[in-house]
């Protein structure tokens, strides 16, 4: 039986011995290897596992991505670059430059490093004027303060790294289409916000978790999955989020 690290340590000495062997790894699925080929796997090089792939699979090459690794009861070793399971670790890992690809969504969180929670003085900073728009477009201030929380927790100078901006994290088109001149005002933000948040209320019937799955996806990807949540991993971690928050703030918590 052959153990991942091994199998790891064997792959890391070929590396440094032959650093011109550092390849694209070819995209595939999985791959096993039986017990009884234990021997020819530690003797195979960076170079000649990615031949393996290529060769045993028929893909071309799509660029960098991490193996993984685990060992079976039976001693079959099996790789993939897409875990299925929890037993998966990484065997060979890609270059920090590597960039994943993952859905194209209308929002995303605000600058990196910021606290984990909202601001309770930014919140109470902003409390008189989202009451105020909130009654303009109506809308629960609790709704519009969730949303706030989670979007930039009350940064008024917040910008994701897809270009959303303000205290409600708008897109530059979405700026542009409810007349929102300097998204960085959190007067102009949070009225161009609110009427944005009110008008996917009204199409999606007032499910308010739809509107918010449209909110940070964009509607269309709403209606593209049949007016249900769209499967992406940031708009799944977002909706409930924003309810947490939402149910908080209306009973005071």
């Amino acid at each position: 039986m052959v153990g991942w690290q091994h199998l790891k340590n064997r792959l890391n000495q070929t590396s440094r011995a032959s650093p011109s062997l550092r390849h694209p790894i070819y995209s595939v699925e999985c791959i096993a290897l039986p017990p009884g080929a234990a021997y020819a796997w530690r003797m195979m090089s960076r170079k000649h596992f990615a031949g393996l792939l290529l060769l045993g699979c028929g893909l071309p090459p799509l660029g960098w991505a991490d193996i993984y690794v685990f060992t079976a009861d039976d001693g079959t070793v099996s790789l993939s670059n897409v875990p299925a399971d929890e037993r998966y670790v990484v065997l060979i890992a890609a270059p920090k430059q590597a960039v994943p690809v993952a859905p194209k969504v209308a929002t995303a969180p605000a600058v990196a490093g910021r606290k984990k929670r909202s601001s309770p003085a930014g919140k109470a900073r902003y409390e008189r004027v989202v009451d105020e728009v909130s009654h303009t477009y109506g809308l629960e201030s609790a709704l519009l303060h969730a949303v706030i929380s989670v979007e930039s927790r009350y940064n008024p100078k917040a910008v994701s790294p897809k270009g959303a901006a303000g205290l409600m994290q708008l897109m530059p088109q979405t700026a542009k289409r409810y007349g929102v001149a300097d998204a960085f005002d959190p007067l102009q933000n949070l009225n161009g916000g609110a009427r944005y948040l009110r008008d996917l209320l009204r199409l999606f019937n007032n499910d308010t978790s739809l509107a918010l799955a449209a909110y940070n996806a964009g509607e269309h990807a709403v209606m593209k999955h049949g007016n249900r949540i769209p499967p992406y991993r940031e708009t799944l971690h977002y909706v409930p989020r924003v309810l947490d928050f939402y149910q908080r703030y209306r009973t005071g918590v």
